[in-house]
């Protein structure tokens, strides 16, 4: 038990216990495909920041502090994302993490 295989067989419970993919249930089902349309819809709403920074060129009011924060957190579930190969969550960090450099670049170059 010392040896370090105990570890190899608690992954293989766990990979053994994964759920069916299509799910049966079709209310999950539905959630597998939801999540594709909020994670895009999530990021876009970054949109309305991202045009008062570059349109009007005013980022007076904008944390350079939160906004770094914001995107720090996105390349770590980026990371999580590629690690588990989720692709909701990929595609999700990605246009966040897109959309987050353009904010934190415009703060920097209009702040």
């Amino acid at each position: 038990m010392f040896d370090g295989l105990h570890h190899f067989h608690i992954r293989k419970r766990i990979h053994q216990k994964h759920e069916k993919f299509p799910h049966p249930n079709k209310w999950k089902r539905l959630m597998d495909k939801l999540i594709y349309v909020v994670g895009i819809v999530g990021p876009t709403m970054a949109i309305p920041q991202l045009l008062e920074i570059w349109i009007k060129k005013n980022a007076a009011s904008v944390s350079l502090l939160s906004w770094v924060g914001f995107l720090c957190v996105s390349i770590f579930w980026l990371t999580y994302g590629l690690m588990h190969k989720e692709k909701p969550i990929i595609l999700s960090s990605s246009l966040w993490i897109f959309f987050y450099s353009l904010i934190v670049s415009g703060i920097i170059i209009y702040g």
